[in-house]
């Protein structure tokens, strides 16, 4: 990777993955791609150059692509899954026309592209412990739905065309950087929110719901480290399982009053939320990009919940 553009630079993963692929690579060298109305703003806007980069408009990538001679792209545009579900022919258009044109202009400017999946790729059928990272994918919703396609074109493009596409199935990220924007997972960040202003947190997911996590830290590294591998050792490209850690609302609960006992919960069971969650696998097996990429995680819940409460008290301004 030498001149990088990051495809929805100010959203959830966007922004921080932006920051730091800046680090390594040096700000020059890594475009903040946005769509209007959606700017970069501070530290993300001083960082580097930026520019307007709409999946759906092909032309106009493409049009930034050799602008800045590109040769990585890391395509980050998708509605997340609660809104998708509410959206779903806008996510279609985002997640799967768009990414059409970012593989189109891939395949003309010789990019590489990474495209994550997600947890939610897998449905009710699949293997719910340890999920195989080749198995039945059979998702009831339309996010679901579209990171399957995601998967399967991204790899027709590997195979018909020769781009280089990778990508992994995000579980659920957790971030004190970058509030949450209408994923199913979201509550396991809104908590930590709850906890450090000192009110009662109202979880949407039913006791007992377990889902796999990743702590923002160690998703970043999975989608770096990916796409600097040697291309020698995948056998899998789209999209590898990777996780951290797998808990319930009431795991990270108890974790999080080890450290502040006087913090309360209740539950508020959100249907929709509670439907979408228990279609998804409890656990998932990565020992595939273990093997192929020497992936591993660097924070378990204890770890995570202490920097999360840590971190999170500093931008809030709280003790």
């Amino acid at each position: 990777m030498k001149n990088i553009l990051v495809i929805g630079s100010t959203g959830q993963i966007g922004s921080e993955l932006t920051t730091e692929l800046r680090s390594r690579y040096g700000g020059s060298n890594v475009v903040a791609g946005y769509i209007p109305g959606a700017e970069p703003k501070g530290s993300l806007a001083e960082g580097g150059p930026a520019a307007v980069a709409d999946v759906t408009n092909g032309g106009q990538m493409d049009d930034v692509v050799r602008k800045y001679n590109i040769d990585t792209i890391y395509n980050l545009a998708a509605l997340l899954s609660v809104v998708a579900e509410q959206k779903p022919k806008l996510a279609w258009k985002i997640g799967i026309d768009g990414l059409w044109n970012v593989l189109e202009v891939a395949r003309q400017n010789k990019c590489a592209v990474f495209t994550p999946s997600s947890i939610g790729s897998f449905g009710p059928t699949t293997p719910h412990e340890l999920t195989p990272q080749d198995t039945v994918q059979r998702p009831l919703t339309i996010y679901g739905v579209s990171k399957v396609t995601t998967e399967l074109l991204s790899d027709y493009y590997f195979h018909k065309y020769g781009v280089d596409t990778r990508a992994v199935r995000f579980p659920g990220l957790i971030s004190y950087v970058t509030p949450p924007g209408g994923g199913t997972t979201d509550y396991a960040v809104d908590i930590f929110y709850a906890a450090v202003r000192g009110e009662k947190f109202v979880c949407p997911i039913a006791e007992g719901t377990r889902m796999d996590m990743m702590y923002m830290p160690d998703a970043l590294r999975a989608a770096i480290e990916l796409m600097e591998a040697d291309p020698a050792r995948l056998k899998h490209r789209n999209a590898f399982n990777v996780t951290a850690m797998s808990f319930a609302p009431e795991n990270i609960y108890r974790e999080i009053c080890r450290r502040k006992p006087d913090f309360r919960m209740e539950y508020q069971v959100d249907p929709l939320k509670q439907a979408i969650a228990e279609s998804w696998p409890d656990s998932l097996d990565d020992s595939t990009a273990r093997e192929e990429w020497g992936w591993r995680p660097q924070y378990g819940l204890g770890s995570m919940t202490r920097d999360m409460l840590e971190k999170l008290a500093e931008r809030l301004g709280k003790q």
